[in-house]
Order: C-alpha cells, then sequence, then structure tokens
C-alpha cells in the first residue's frame, strides 16, 4: 500500500473517487488493482450500454466513460499530494466490437506527470480476451480550480429548453420529439435511450440538426464544481455523430446495415459541462464509399461558447 495520500491507501482512495462520482456509481465501476501512477478499473457491459441491440455490440460512448474515469483514477493515483485536475483532451481507437454480456476493463497507465499536465494511457479489455478492444490517449490539466460554480444552482434540475438558435436571433427551436427514424433510433440504440438523447429542428440558420441531451442527476462527474462526466459528454458527441450519418444518409436506423461503426473519437474540452441540458451540431468533414469524417460541436446555454470540440472517423455500412 503507498501512503501518497496522507496514508491512504490507494485501493481506498480509488473506492472513494469512483464512490463520489454519480455516473460512476450507476454504470457499477469498480477498482480492481492500483498502484503509483496505475489503475485497473471494471464495469459490467450490460445489454442497456448497447449501441446497437440487436448486434449486441457495447456502444463506443460506454468504453470512452470507462477510459476516462479510469484515467482520471490514474491520474490521482500519481500525484501526492493529490490536488484539482480535469480532462483536457481524450483520443479513444476502437480495435473491436466489444459484445454486450461481460465486464469491461480498462487499464491505465499515467506515465507522465509534469507540474502542470498529466500523460496517461491505456487500454480496454473485455473478459476472456487479452486482445484488447480499444486504446486510450488522454492528457489532464492539473491544479484545476475546485470551487463550486455560481452560475448555475449545485442542485439544478430545471434546465434550459432548446436554445439551439443563437439568443441574438430571437427565437429558440422547439423541441421536436422522436418520431419515424428517430423512434426507431431510440429502440435499437439502448444507450441514446438512457442518455435521452433527442434531435431538434435548428431554426438558427446553420446547416445541420441539432442534438440534445438533457440533464440528470446520474450523468455527474464531479459533484464539487458541479459538472457532468466528461466521458459522458464525449458518449454524447459519439452519439450525435453517428445519428448524424444516419439521417443524412437517408437510411432507416431499425436496419443492421445502416448503422456505422466508430472507428476512432477524439475530444478537446475547452471549459467544464454545467449541470443544464447539453446540445451538439455535427458536421460531415468528409464522407467516402466506406469512412466518413464528422466534426461534432458541444455547447449548453450559449452555441458561441462550445464546451468540447470532437471529430470520429466512422466505418459506413456497405450498400
Amino acid at each position: 500500500m503507498s501512503d501518497i495520500f496522507t496514508d491512504i491507501p490507494l485501493d481506498h482512495f480509488a473506492k472513494a473517487f469512483l464512490e463520489g462520482i454519480p455516473f460512476a456509481r450507476a454504470a457499477g465501476m469498480v477498482p480492481v488493482l492500483m498502484s503509483q501512477g496505475r489503475a485497473s478499473v471494471t464495469m459490467m457491459a450490460s445489454e442497456h450500454w448497447t449501441g446497437h441491440a440487436a448486434a449486441g455490440h457495447i456502444h463506443p460512448g460506454c468504453l470512452t466513460v470507462l477510459a476516462d474515469t479510469a484515467c482520471g483514477v490514474a491520474v490521482g493515483a500519481a500525484m501526492n499530494p493529490i490536488e484539482p485536475y480535469a480532462t483536457l483532451d481524450l483520443r479513444m481507437d476502437y480495435l473491436r466490437p466489444a459484445k454486450a454480456g461481460s465486464a469491461l476493463r480498462c487499464d491505465a497507465h499515467c506515465h507522465r506527470l509534469s507540474r502542470s499536465v498529466a500523460f496517461v494511457r491505456g487500454e480496454v479489455f473485455q473478459e476472456g480476451s487479452d486482445e484488447a478492444v480499444a486504446a486510450v490517449n488522454a492528457t489532464f490539466m492539473l491544479s484545476t480550480a475546485n470551487a463550486r460554480r455560481h452560475d448555475v444552482p449545485a442542485s439544478a434540475s430545471a434546465t434550459p429548453r432548446a436554445d439551439v438558435a443563437n439568443p441574438a436571433d430571437g427565437e429558440a427551436a422547439a423541441p421536436t420529439p422522436w418520431h419515424g427514424e428517430l423512434a426507431v433510433t431510440q429502440a435499437v440504440s439502448p444507450y441514446a435511450a438512457f442518455l435521452g438523447i433527442e434531435r431538434q429542428v435548428s431554426t438558427d440558420g446553420q446547416e445541420g440538426d441539432v442534438y440534445r441531451m438533457p440533464f440528470k442527476p446520474e450523468l455527474i462527474g464531479n459533484p464539487m464544481l458541479p459538472a457532468l462526466h466528461g466521458g459522458v459528454v464525449a458518449g454524447f458527441a459519439e452519439t450525435a455523430a453517428l445519428l448524424h450519418l444516419i439521417f443524412t444518409n437517408s437510411q432507416a436506423p431499425g436496419s443492421e446495415v445502416s448503422s456505422p461503426r466508430g472507428v476512432d473519437f477524439a475530444i478537446d474540452y475547452l471549459r467544464s459541462a454545467k449541470p443544464i441540458d447539453t446540445f451538439a451540431r455535427c458536421t460531415t468533414i468528409r464522407q467516402g464509399s466506406r469512412v466518413a469524417l464528422v466534426h461534432v460541436t458541444v455547447w449548453q446555454d450559449d452555441p458561441s461558447r462550445p464546451i468540447v470540440s470532437a471529430r470520429s472517423h466512422c466505418l459506413l455500412p456497405r450498400t
């Protein structure tokens, strides 16, 4: 046992760290192995986390949130004394599909800790296999402010409606219910249903539809600020990118051939996410016959102040 946390054993630190994160508790994340600068965290790959129910493949956003959490634990395990930190950027490479029904484990290693930045890499495995299903590289900013927010109430439950139009434009877009293709999408993607993602029609004159993730208390990652879990925001951006490709290609998302598959995903965190509704707009940068590159901008109460910028390469279904 290490005493770098004022004589607190690392496994105790990891357990307290995860129990303090509402989303980690909701996902059933458990630390299984700890050493200085290293952490292994497991999570059951339940059917509720699938991206396509028929195929039984775990949504890539679930791998991202597990990886982000495990990397965060590894950073804490490398610090002496511990201090506030937050994810700066994260990249996921999806090596093979993960199936529902068996546990996932992320092994993360903080291989460099400077005065201001921590560098972490890791791999995600599925129970019963020595082959990684995903690889992660992430950087964390140290000594971030840990004061409680004053711009939103800590117990925020009422959140802004879909102000997808710029406030200067005068009117906001009204939410559109899930219907037709969207209803099918939620039905076949339990993870999208869990996040409650909705598609809305933009009225601000910009190209592309807007996707909304309503706030829920279990999406909190930092209860002290409070702020949404960075991995949840990443999962939302990934889901929006996949839905964007489905709808821009005018395919029925209920069919197996219509669902794109994530190849890689990279996200830059620009500011912490408040405990309010979150919105995303996607743009196709390049689409070939088999691979598409999508850029995603995510914001909350002001479209001119994005909270993350992300991009995703997606493998398109064969036609």
